[in-house]
Formats: C-alpha cells, sequence, structure tokens
C-alpha cells in the first residue's frame, strides 16, 4: 500500500491520525463520484494520445469493477489509505499492476476531491429538489383539508387579525418554494468543471483536452482560469448549506408553531400518536418530539453553512489542508436535509386541527382593524380618527 504523495519516507503515526482525520471515513460519499470522474479523465487521456486503446479500456473496466465492489462492500477506505483516491488507486494497482498508476498523469488530488466533490453535490441537489414535491404537496393538501376552518393571525403572540389554517399552511408552502429555489444558485456553482486544474495552476507541457472531461461528465461549463477552481472552494458547498438552512428554518418554524398550537392552552391541534412520544414519568402525557426536533435541526444547519463559511474567511490564494474540514458540514448538512425534509411531509399529513377549539378560543377583537377600514369608507373619516374610535370602544 502507498499514498500518492509517498516518495518513501515515514511519517509518524499521530500526524498520520491527525492529518487523515475523519476523510477516509467521510470519502464514501464520494468514491462513486471519484470512479465516474476517473474514468472521463482515463478516457480524455487516451484522446490526447497518453494511453494507448488497451490501456484505457482496461482502465475504465478495473475503475467500474472497484466501484461495484465497494458498494457491494467488498473493499473500504482504510486510515492508511488517507482517502478514496489513493484507495481507489491501490485497488487499481492490485488489479492491474503498474498500468494502475497510470490513472493519475496529469491530475492533482487537489483537483481530484474538487470534481468529486462537484458530482456528489450536483446529486445531492438533485436528491433535495426531488425531495421538495411531497413536502410541498402535505403543506397543498393540509391546506385544502381545512380551507374552512378559521383562525387568528399573530403579532407578538398575541391574536392579531383574522386569518385561516390554509392561509397558514400555505405561507409556509409558498416560502418553502422560494427557499428550494436557492438550490438553483448552489447548482449553477457545482455545475463548473475543475478537472484539469490539477493542484491549481494547471498541467505545463501536457497537452489536457478540459472541455473533453467537461462534456463526458456533462458540466455546463469547464472552469477557467485554472487558478479560479481552488478560490472557488467553500462557494458551492456554502451555498447549498445556505439554501438547507433556509429550507429546514421554514421547516423549523413552521414545527414552532405546531408545538405551540399543540399546547393544551392553545388545543389548536392534535397530534397523531404515531407521530407523538410519551413522557416516561407522566402517563397522561403527549409530546410533540419531532416537531421540537425538526425545529432544533432548522438552527443546527446554520451552523453547517457558518461552519463552511468560516473556513475560507481570510484564507489566501491556492490550496490549503484546511479544506479537508469542509467535507463533514457540508454531508452532515445534505443528510439532515434530505432527513428533515423526508419526516417532515410524512408528520405534517398527521397533523389535525380542531375547528371548535380555535374559534371558542378565538378573541372578537381582532376584528377591530376591520371595523376601522369599514368606518372610513361608511364615514369619510381619516384611518387615523378611525383607529381612535375602535380603540376607545366606540364602535367595534
Amino acid at each position: 500500500m502507498s499514498r500518492l504523495w509517498d516518495k518513501g519516507t515515514s511519517i509518524d503515526q499521530r500526524i498520520l491520525e491527525f492529518t487523515v482525520g475523519e476523510d477516509y471515513l467521510l470519502d464514501a460519499h464520494l468514491v462513486s463520484f471519484d470512479v465516474q470522474a476517473s474514468i472521463a479523465h482515463v478516457r480524455m487521456l487516451g484522446k490526447q494520445g497518453l494511453l494507448d486503446s488497451a490501456e484505457v479500456n482496461a482502465l475504465c473496466g478495473a475503475l467500474a469493477e472497484a466501484g461495484d465492489e465497494f458498494a457491494a462492500g467488498a473493499w473500504t477506505i482504510r486510515l492508511e489509505d488517507e482517502d478514496c483516491h489513493t484507495a481507489l488507486e491501490n485497488r487499481l494497482t492490485e488489479k492491474l499492476g503498474a498500468l494502475g498508476g497510470k490513472v493519475h498523469l496529469g491530475r492533482s488530488r487537489n483537483d481530484q476531491v474538487l470534481v468529486a466533490l462537484r458530482l456528489y453535490m450536483r446529486s445531492a441537489i438533485s436528491e433535495l429538489r426531488q425531495s421538495a414535491e411531497p413536502l410541498l404537496a402535505a403543506q397543498q393538501a393540509l391546506a385544502e383539508r381545512y380551507s374552512d376552518t378559521p383562525m387568528p393571525g399573530y403579532t407578538h403572540l398575541q391574536q392579531a387579525m383574522p386569518s385561516s389554517v390554509a392561509d397558514w399552511a400555505m405561507g409556509f408552502r409558498a416560502e418553502l418554494g422560494h427557499s428550494f429555489a436557492l438550490l438553483d444558485a448552489a447548482y449553477a456553482l457545482a455545475d463548473l468543471n475543475p478537472l484539469g486544474s490539477a493542484a491549481g495552476y494547471g498541467t505545463p507541457g501536457l497537452a489536457l483536452d478540459r472541455d473533453f472531461t467537461t462534456a463526458q461528465l456533462g458540466f455546463a461549463a469547464t472552469q477557467n482560469p485554472v487558478t479560479a477552481c481552488q478560490l472557488s472552494r467553500g462557494k458551492a458547498e456554502s451555498t447549498l448549506a445556505f439554501a438547507i438552512a433556509h429550507i429546514l428554518g421554514d421547516i423549523g418554524r413552521m414545527s414552532a408553531d405546531l408545538c405551540l398550537f399543540a399546547s393544551k392552552e392553545f388545543g389548536f391541534v392534535r397530534l397523531a400518536d404515531e407521530i407523538s412520544t410519551g413522557s416516561s414519568i407522566m402517563p397522561q402525557k403527549r409530546n410533540p418530539d419531532v416537531f421540537e426536533l425538526l425545529r432544533a435541526h432548522g438552527a443546527m444547519a446554520i451552523h453547517d453553512a457558518n461552519a463552511i463559511l468560516a473556513l475560507t474567511s481570510k484564507m489566501t490564494s491556492g490550496y490549503h489542508r484546511d479544506f479537508q474540514l469542509m467535507k463533514g458540514p457540508l454531508f452532515r448538512a445534505v443528510e439532515r436535509g434530505l432527513t428533515c425534509i423526508e419526516v417532515a411531509s410524512h408528520a405534517i399529513g398527521r397533523v389535525e386541527f380542531d375547528a371548535e377549539r380555535i374559534v371558542a378560543s378565538t378573541d372578537p377583537g381582532i376584528n377591530a382593524a376591520e371595523a376601522a377600514f369599514r368606518l372610513v369608507q361608511e364615514r369619510g373619516i381619516s384611518f387615523r380618527e378611525a383607529y381612535r374610535l375602535v380603540a376607545a370602544g366606540g364602535v367595534v
């Protein structure tokens, strides 16, 4: 086993463990994408006459086989490998001998990991977009189920003006739609091909066709100049995490309302037993744990985005090992987003509003603004005068 940077010298085990960190575990997310990018790179090397057709076929076949074997659990990434890139190349060398080492011609781990991350993000964004449909549908169905159910609107947690369950549900549906639209910006940033930029300064003396790999991998464009590739690290990642933070923020605020509405004091909402939990000491309790945790995940999603943004703060140009620590919050943000969206979609469909309780709890005073508007139109007075009349209790 050898590492891609290995020059025959030894490294202190403590330093190896520290510098590798979680990478060998986190990179399980990237193996399939590293295989995909490596196949495109090999085909490009063949097109440029840097590999012959037999070598291209052997390498592409071995890469595809290694990817399938990883998915089947036949091999894993070890601490000694450092990352998926080393593990994959070592796997190729086991299969093909010295030919396996030819896969790295014209490539650095810097552009290798970046292209794998870009492919991962495009896939993740597609999943997140698909997850929007059942969530928005659940909000729509809730609004339609309670289309005729009035509910007071609140400001400062005080009953303010007449509203409805449908308006409440559709308000969140509309904002969720806007938040999901933020994924488009993340996708545009991730849809640039960095492959061939190597360590950030290209491959002097080696003719690569970067546009060929762009087409092979389905990117919108080749990222130029090559110096921009490492400068762009963290932009697509933080934009994706930012979009997820907004999506989960909307879910979190909706969840906070449902926790309040489900309280005994409000009683506007009943939660099905299957989505609520009990107390270990109080037999009568049913707790809205699912919505409390959705609210909490909305807060934690902000932490994921901030962690990515902070990593590149005041960083000089070029590659830095700091970028390695971006993987954890990125993968965590995506997994948090997909899980919370799925759970919210399921739970919303099992929320019941109690129309009788809502009406009985509604203060008639919420019609005061409407009374003031009516006075303006009926008497031709200013709104300020009408406001004072209604506030004084003369007109309701």
